[in-house]
């Protein structure tokens, strides 16, 4: 791990830290003084949600066919990023802000994809994939530092100045990155010729991709209302931002853990564990509403999505080494898709029952269904193929 490999690894960290950490997951912290300050509505905040994550399905499904100029293309992407968070504190039209947080979306797919795409395919050609993990890192440092800063840049300017702040804050990242990256080229892709062999779609990679999508749409309505539902629960108000902080720090350690986990086990094993723990994490709500409960519920979300969301990731580029960029588009729209549709369902069964345990409920069974797909088509696959080739290696160095 030379000085430039490091800076390239740190500048991917910073990118997922502007789309992933406070792009996407700001709104979390910020959603319950918008909807004070604002009048909005449980249902409302749904639809921002919603157009965020819809963006983000369009730039997810876009960044699988881009296959030359990928680093200025990535850049420009973060470059309208930043503006999306930054303007949000500007104006107070919802219909701009579901343009924006669109904007938002879009350019987080495209900057997901393709900067997990470039660092994965950087880090193999230097025999260095097994630093790989560290990239999603960048997720949780964007989440804890998002959930730190959130309440007290509120404090003095409102949730406008939050937004604007953290506008600045991205705008740093990106900077930062430029520098990192400065002699640093990224080479064009070369299109795959279809074969049999060529083709994602099929073997275990359709159960994969199945149960990656069901996770996104679980996931995501804790992912979008934690803060708010913790903030609405008497007695816990004063826990609401310090959620998000540990959901930050778990998601910050959580990749070189797991990374470490499937170096001694079957990657699907410790996926379903993962599976396992956030299920427990999104229904301990449910059934206890204490500080303890929502700390731990907080953690175990971080913990788990971004070990879910790496080793997903990292599982199919194994199945297919010469094709990162289609397998991180595939899994990452379907993600998406989940994501569009879990907030919408989310303040629906709020709505109708008037309670926040319904869409944790609803979240937590969707996830169970996840694992049982994820298990099922482990199963199925293994019975198509012979015993000694069901499972690629787990040795980080076969992936270089």
């Amino acid at each position: 791990m030379t000085r430039q490999h490091l800076g390239v690894l740190i500048g991917g960290l910073l990118l997922l830290a502007v789309a992933m950490g406070i792009s996407r997951f700001a709104f979390t912290p910020i959603l319950p003084f918008m909807r004070i300050d604002e009048g909005l509505s449980f249902e409302t905040g749904g639809y921002l949600a919603s157009s965020n994550y819809i963006g983000y399905f369009v730039g997810a499904l876009g960044a699988g066919f881009v296959f030359r100029n990928k680093k200025n293309i990535l850049l420009l992407n973060v470059l309208l990023n930043v503006a999306s968070i930054f303007f949000m504190g500007f104006t107070h039209s919802f219909w701009l802000w579901i343009i924006l947080r669109f904007i938002a979306g879009a350019t987080g797919g495209y900057i997901f994809v393709l900067t997990s795409s470039i660092l994965m395919d950087y880090l193999a050609s230097h025999f260095l994939t097994k630093w790989s993990g560290f990239l999603f890192t960048g997720i949780g440092f964007g989440i804890a530092l998002s959930g730190l800063l959130v309440p007290f840049i509120e404090m003095f300017y409102q949730w406008e100045g939050t937004w604007i702040g953290l506008g600045i804050l991205s705008a740093l990242f990106l900077v930062t990155t430029i520098v990192l990256w400065r002699k640093v080229s990224i080479k064009d892709s070369e299109k795959v010729q279809k074969s049999n062999d060529t083709k994602i779609f099929q073997g275990f990679m359709p159960w994969l991709i199945l149960a990656y999508g069901l996770e996104g749409l679980g996931y995501i309505i804790t992912g979008t209302f934690l803060v708010d539902i913790i903030y609405n629960i008497e007695g816990l108000r004063q826990f609401a931002g310090y959620s998000w902080v540990v959901t930050g720090i778990a998601a910050a350690i959580a990749s070189p853990i797991w990374s470490m986990l499937i170096s001694k086990f079957s990657t699907v094993r410790v996926l379903s564990i993962a599976y396992i723990l956030q299920i427990f994490g999104i229904l301990l709500p449910v059934f206890f509403q204490t500080a303890w409960s929502v700390f731990l519920s907080a953690f175990l979300f971080g913990f788990t999505f971004i070990g879910i969301v790496s080793l997903s990731t990292g599982y199919a580029r194994e199945l297919f080494p010469k094709q990162s960029g289609a397998v991180v588009s595939a899994l990452t729209t379907v993600y998406a898709l989940g994501q569009i549709i879990g907030p919408i369902f989310a303040s629906k069964f709020e709505s109708y029952f008037n309670s926040f345990k319904a869409p944790l409920a609803f979240a937590g069974i969707i996830v169970v269904l996840g694992l049982a797909i994820l298990l099922i088509g482990k199963g199925l696959n293994d019975r198509k193929q012979p015993a000694t080739i069901t499972e690629i290696s787990n040795n980080p160095s076969s992936l270089s």
